[in-house]
């Protein structure tokens, strides 16, 4: 990381073949095309809308970040750049704590869909939290195994994932098209049912799918270890955005067009859309087709993932806010093996955690609320950045904006007045809530207790900083 004396010598392990497939799993899954599909037909329009005030403002502001400061940690070095180190710092503790919750849905949604392999999604595993905490706890090893062993042994996980994305995708439209010519669609396709509503449950659903839009910055916490990142990140980019909308468009569509959205679930949703359409077709010998695509799909985000976020506190320990254990890495595999150990440790505790005293469909619910609202909040120091970072003469090897600072600034206020937005749908209480202050008052409340613990290690931090010396460079 350039600026920085005490990183250790990081492997570029990843070229724009990897650096592609990583943008493909980070920012986008059928898992949302399904929360997408229970809306109805309308859910298309609000893709497009999301899309052009979510994924480009951040598209355009990564490119713009990652080729003029290429540096491993990304958005965690652009926001201490922009507005000093302890922004920096809270940047990405808000980041890191977010994506727990959202790695332990992915393993939720993996070990829901491996009973479809069995042929008995309605079984009692199905409400076991033995199941999904077991087979978290088994996955997350294997993760973790693979990540410790480096980016050049990791990236072949998140690499399968997103062709499992495309094949998973490819299964659901051909499905769809097969139910459409048969039996035409679930649901009548007119004027009324394409519009958006506007109703309360309708703001919420908006604010979730900006989110699902999120992700193009994950590649730039490995900045350091990316081949030539002030070119490659811009080009994959450039590769994968038209693969991920296709993956949201398509995958929606096709779902909205073979099930009743009514029988749509989050945590089953792609499976029961796969049962469902292979049943009717008399093809039910693809249902365990489908789940491996699925499983692989959400094993895939979890390695990259837990392979990102491990990078947030890493960059914190060579800046000596976090002890220096987190700054170190493996002498072998080059990898930050304290911080991958740790990251995993939390996720493991928040899977045991979050099916204690409830069911499974209620702890996912629970972590959707969490990672919502936890990763949305750094957004608002991405687009900062942007517009900050974005003034004086550009650098040897910056990528070309059309429009230049006028179209950064642009694209920022506009991500950033959608990122204001889908904070605020996220603390408005589900429709059904019984007691709706109550739930509002939790989430304030858990979301200023994640603030102020950042706050705290902040300035135990800079205390341990200011008293012990950068390392010297490995």
């Amino acid at each position: 990381m350039s600026g920085n004396p005490a990183q250790p010598q990081l492997r570029h392990a990843l070229g724009t073949r990897d650096v592609t497939l990583l943008m493909v799993t980070a920012c986008c899954s059928p898992q949302w095309a399904a929360l997408a599909a229970a809306a109805g037909p309308s859910s298309l329009a609000v893709w497009v809308v999301g899309g052009l005030t979510m994924f480009v403002p951040i598209a355009v502001c990564v490119v713009f970040l990652s080729s003029r400061h290429p540096d491993e940690g990304g958005l965690y070095v652009w926001s201490k750049l922009a507005f000093g180190p302890a922004a920096g710092f809270m940047t990405g503790w808000l980041y890191w704590i977010g994506a727990t919750p959202f790695i332990t849905g992915l393993l939720y949604f993996a070990a829901g869909s491996t009973l479809y392999l069995a042929g008995s999604p309605d079984s009692d595993m199905a409400s076991s939290p033995a199941w999904f905490i077991g087979f978290s706890l088994v996955t997350l090893a294997l993760v973790l195994w693979l990540n410790i062993r480096g980016l050049g042994v990791g990236k072949w996980l998140h690499n399968a994932g997103a062709v499992a994305r495309w094949l998973e995708t490819l299964l659901l439209v051909v499905l769809g098209i097969a139910i459409f010519t048969h039996f035409g669609p679930s649901v009548p396709l007119t004027g009324e049912t394409m519009t958006p509503g506007f109703r309360l449950q309708d703001w919420i659903f908006w604010g979730t799918i900006a989110f699902a839009w999120t992700g193009a910055e994950a590649a730039s916490f490995m900045g350091g270890e990316i081949r030539d990142a002030q070119r490659t990140i811009p080009r994959a980019l450039a590769l994968a955005a038209p693969m991920i909308a296709a993956v949201y468009l398509l995958s929606t569509a096709s779902i909205v067009v073979s099930v009743d959205p009514a029988s749509m679930n989050a945590l089953f949703g792609v499976m029961e859309a796969i049962r469902i359409s292979a049943e009717r077709l008399g093809l039910a010998w693809l249902i365990p087709v489908g789940a491996v695509l699925v499983i692989v799909d959400r094993i895939g985000g979890v390695g990259l993932w837990i392979g990102a976020g491990a990078r947030i506190p890493f960059v914190a320990g060579l800046d000596r806010f976090l002890p220096a254990g987190f700054g170190r890495v493996h002498p072998r595999y080059g990898s930050p093996v304290f911080s991958l150990c740790t990251l995993c440790g939390v996720i493991a505790l928040l899977a045991v955690i979050g099916q204690a005293g409830t069911t499974v469909r209620g702890a996912y619910n629970v972590l959707v609320d969490m990672m919502v609202i936890g990763t949305m909040l750094p957004f608002l120091a991405l687009f900062g950045s942007a517009i900050r970072l974005s003034g004086g003469p550009p650098v040897a090897g910056e990528a070309r904006i059309p429009g230049g600072r006028a179209t950064i600034v642009t694209m920022a206020l506009v991500g950033l007045a959608t990122t204001v937005a889908a904070i605020g749908f996220a603390f408005l209480p589900k429709p059904g809530e019984t007691h709706p202050v109550l739930a509002m008052t939790k989430l304030v409340v858990g979301t200023a207790a994640l603030i102020g613990i950042g706050a705290l290690i902040y300035v135990v931090g800079s205390a341990r900083a200011r008293r012990s010396p950068p390392a010297a460079p490995a």
